[in-house]
């Protein structure tokens, strides 16, 4: 898939991962529609922990002691994030989504994410995506912000069909459905390369902060979602997401260090053990100097 290729849609081993990535996807894109994208995202992060705890047992990729620190502060970032969490502008019709859509800042921030997104599939992802995780990583996240925006669409004409509402008359659900239908499979396509061409336990906490970035900015202009946040629920949403960041730097950037538990705490028993032979050699030391200006004073006094 990394060269183009689509040899994987005949394994039956990725289709099962594909129906179950699916299913759980089914059910964080419900939440979407029931609470701010700021709370739901960095429950994302789960995610990072369990992909590289699985990717060391069954591909056998290293998870050294790097990887479960940065695994343990990207769950901390996250727990800050949801403490710290906004209340979303509410949103109970399509004709109000309608209103937000055509918002001129919100329209202004699409266009930006399309053309980045269009440069990135047809200028720079043939050239130096083999190369560079960080291009099919920006694409699949560029347009996942279109998808949780039509997720959050459908789920308020979701919300308006149990009421028994006509909203199928409504054109804006079949641009959202077909919004959605086209970002999540260029999302597959381009996650799929990028996990060929690249280690699982690189790929995944670099999209998650890549994709999170993305999804908050766009949550923010769209729905509003920090207008009634006072200054700290503000410092603790960024502090937050800046844990998040360094545990997934300590994930991936260190994931060639071969540096295990042990070998630290073996680390840690020798420098008692040095400075003990510190001190035996400094007290020798003195006492050979001692004894040196005792011998100068016999020597003065006989002098």
């Amino acid at each position: 898939s990394g060269q183009g290729g689509h040899s994987y849609l005949k394994e039956w081993l990725w289709w099962a991962g594909l129906l179950s990535m699916g299913l759980g996807e089914a059910v964080n894109f419900a939440a979407y529609a029931f609470a701010p994208a700021t709370l739901v995202t960095p429950l994302g992060a789960l995610s990072v922990l369990i992909s590289a705890i699985l990717s060391s047992y069954f591909l056998n990729e290293k998870l050294n002691i790097h990887g479960k620190l940065g695994c343990l502060l990207s769950i901390l970032g996250s727990t800050v994030m949801v403490i710290h969490a906004p209340e979303e502008e509410e949103v109970t019709s399509l004709d109000e989504m309608e209103r937000k859509l055509q918002d001129p800042a919100f329209v202004t921030f699409a266009v930006l994410l399309a053309a980045a997104a269009l440069v990135l599939i047809f200028l720079v992802a043939p050239r130096r995506g083999q190369s560079n995780v960080l291009i099919y990583v920006l694409i699949c996240s560029l347009i996942g912000a279109f998808s949780v925006s039509s997720v959050k669409g459908l789920g308020i004409a979701i919300k308006q069909m149990l009421e028994w509402k006509p909203v199928y008359r409504h054109p804006l659900l079949y641009l959202l459905l077909g919004a959605l239908v086209l970002s999540v499979s260029t999302q597959i396509n381009y996650l799929n390369k990028a996990l060929d061409a690249f280690d699982t336990a690189l790929v995944t906490p670099v999209y998650y902060v890549c994709f999170t970035t993305t999804v908050v900015t766009c949550s923010i202009i769209l729905f509003q979602e920090w207008s009634s946040m006072d200054l700290g629920d503000i410092m603790g949403t960024l502090s937050g997401f800046c844990t998040i960041i360094i545990g997934t730097f300590l994930l991936h950037a260190f994931k060639n260090t071969n540096i295990t538990w042990s070998q630290l705490m073996c680390t840690v028993a020798k420098e008692p053990s040095l400075a003990r032979r510190e001190d035996e050699t400094c007290h020798t030391l003195l006492e050979s100097m001692e004894v040196s200006g005792l011998a100068c004073e016999e020597d003065n006094v006989l002098f």
